[in-house]
């Protein structure tokens, strides 16, 4: 461990370095199958592609999706001091009554497509610090925080997709996005839930004012989680590391859901290898993010909602895919000839 990072932080240190291979002869078997049946080979591209995702991190020769689920995590932020958001901090407390009492997108989705919704309330009475004034939490809490995170994997799904509800939570990963990969604050800010002319630019003013007052305890990318980050980004980021040494493939959102999966790369990028990027959002800087880690959105449908949307219909294709693999019938089946010479 870094000399200057709280020891709060070994537990979890040790769990990203110490991060499980994936099955590779599961993948075998699942490539075995997909060979024998009645289609081209790879002409499903990515979709067959997912299957092998998931064999090869659930470690299954038939990996299954009998339980997938979709978590939401919502936390509040002092930065929406700052006028960094269209929509007053309470929107959060709202917004999650909407999700449980079904009213929400993501409601809708998981409804239609029998996914699993849990949503995660993270002390919304008592905002992060403002990061543009001091540090959004502490070392300790930061941990406890990531700790919570992990237990959203307790009712062991299968899959796991990663969402968020935050007001102001695109300003403080932006920000986590500037101290991780450099650039300034207008690099990596977006329009969020709507802001005019007037208020991005206050994003992009108080992204750079945070990382400037912050820039001499950046010096590991935990403590770019604590001092930038939000309860939400920290729990995400717990229940992506529990899930990998759980067999949990997982499926990050957007622009603030991948701003925890940025700070497990940065600290060992074969700790988000388990991770499928779900789509890549209209928000400019998460094309950038994306890059920065050599990643990929699976789709790109112009979507910059947050809640798991995004994941949520990247988990409807792990579906399709996985229900085509398992009941396609093979050449032998359909007494179809296979491929000549």
């Amino acid at each position: 461990m870094s000399a200057s990072l709280n020891p709060a932080y070994a537990d979890v240190l040790d769990l990203i370095l110490t991060a499980p291979e994936g099955d590779e002869t599961a993948v075998e078997a699942v490539r075995t199958r997909d060979a024998q049946l009645t289609k081209p080979p790879g002409s499903l591209g990515e979709l067959e592609r997912l299957v092998e995702h998931l064999a090869r991190w659930q470690g299954k020769a038939k990996p299954t999706l009998d339980n997938p689920m979709v978590t939401i995590f919502a936390g509040n932020h002092g930065v929406t001091d700052q006028g960094v958001s269209a929509f007053p901090r309470e929107v959060t407390a709202q917004m999650v009554a909407n999700f449980t009492n079904g009213g929400a997108a993501i409601s809708r989705i998981c409804a239609l497509h029998e996914l699993n919704l849990r949503v995660f309330e993270l002390a919304l009475e008592l905002p992060t610090g403002d990061i543009t004034r001091e540090a959004a939490l502490d070392d300790r809490m930061c941990a406890a925080t990531i700790a919570y995170g992990m237990e959203a994997i307790a009712g062991r799904p299968d899959l796991i997709c990663l969402g968020e509800m935050g007001i102001g939570n695109t300003t403080v990963a932006a920000a986590v996005f500037a101290a991780l990969f450099g650039g300034s604050g207008a690099d990596w800010v977006g329009r969020g839930t709507g802001v005019d002319d007037a208020g991005l630019a206050r994003k992009a003013d108080a992204v750079d004012r945070a990382v400037a007052l912050h820039k001499q305890e950046l010096v590991h990318p935990l403590a770019i989680l604590a001092r930038l980050g939000g309860r939400e980004i920290a729990a995400m980021f717990g229940a992506l590391i529990a899930a990998r040494h759980q067999k949990i493939p997982v499926i990050v959102d957007g622009f603030v859901a991948t701003s925890a999966a940025a700070i497990a790369h940065a600290v060992n990028p074969a700790a988000i290898d388990h991770c499928i990027f779900g789509h890549t959002s209209a928000e400019a800087g998460h094309a950038r993010a994306l890059a920065a880690m050599d990643g990929k959105g699976l789709l790109d449908l112009g979507m910059r909602l947050g809640e798991g949307t995004g994941a949520a219909l990247a988990a409807v294709l792990a579906k399709t895919a996985l229900e085509l693999h398992n009941s396609m019938a093979t050449f032998a089946e359909a007494a179809v000839s296979g491929k000549s010479g």
